[in-house]
């Protein structure tokens, strides 16, 4: 039986699951909810390498995206700073949707899965 490692959990939820040699990572939000869509996609992309790494793995092995916006206005400000911070070459697969996030100043709310 393959092993199951979570990290970074408390009773709701773990920041990242590694099963095998795939790790998922929960939704990740910004911290300063008052930068705009550009500034808060900086910090989860961060927020997402930090933990990518903690799970053994990097941004190089994307398997999937899932990207939540409260605004599809802002679609074209987070893309300029995801296509900047995507490995060129080793695109995943990608959805991106507009939904009502959990909090009114949340624009960005980002989920990836990854291979090790």
């Amino acid at each position: 039986m393959t092993a199951i490692t979570r990290l970074d959990q408390n009773a709701r939820r773990s920041r990242a699951v590694v099963h095998g040699d795939t790790v998922y990572l929960a939704g990740h939000t910004a911290d300063d909810c008052t930068a705009d869509a550009a500034g808060q996609t900086r910090q989860v992309l961060a927020k997402i390498d930090e933990m990518l790494a903690a799970a053994g793995t990097d941004k190089s092995k994307l398997l999937n995206v899932t990207i939540w916006l409260a605004d599809m206005a802002d679609f074209a400000a987070m893309n300029a700073i995801y296509d900047a911070w995507v490995v060129p070459g080793e695109t995943p697969a990608r959805c991106c949707g507009t939904v009502t996030l959990a909090r009114p100043d949340i624009r960005v709310e980002i989920m990836v899965v990854a291979a090790r």
